[in-house]
């Protein structure tokens, strides 16, 4: 099973971005794709979440209205679009994905995810 993150990158603040995730290797119909992200000195959040069967997404209260998040099943692929950066967005951002025996109903917790990316730098400069 690999994750492979790409994009991100720098930009100033009020730029946009786009980081996309391929997950590979994975069997199984019900598959959920996560990004989370680790700032300096802080720890590792979970932002934006999808579930590739159904489309369902859900976003932290840091990102929701300015982040989106789309996929497409068929290629186990997430796109991250960040729109209207902060500085406070620069971290590691990191790409992780679940496997269900049936439609998730949780598909936001870390501990499901047990695949993960070597993650991708976003910087924003204000």
């Amino acid at each position: 099973v690999t994750v492979v993150e790409s994009g991100g990158g720098s930009v100033q603040a009020g730029g946009s971005l786009r980081v996309s995730c391929v997950v590979s290797g994975l069997l199984g119909e019900y598959l959920a794709i996560g990004w989370f992200r680790q700032a300096p000195g802080k720890e590792r959040e979970g932002i934006a979440f999808l579930s590739t069967s159904d489309g369902r997404t859900l976003f932290d209260e840091a990102v929701k209205g300015r982040f989106t998040l789309a996929g497409d099943k068929a290629k186990n692929t997430a796109y991250l679009q960040m729109s209207n950066l902060k500085s406070e967005d620069t971290a590691v951002y990191t790409c992780a994905a679940a496997t269900f025996l049936e439609p998730p109903m949780n598909f936001w917790s870390l501990y499901l995810y047990h695949y993960w990316g070597q993650g991708t730098q976003v910087t924003v400069s204000s």
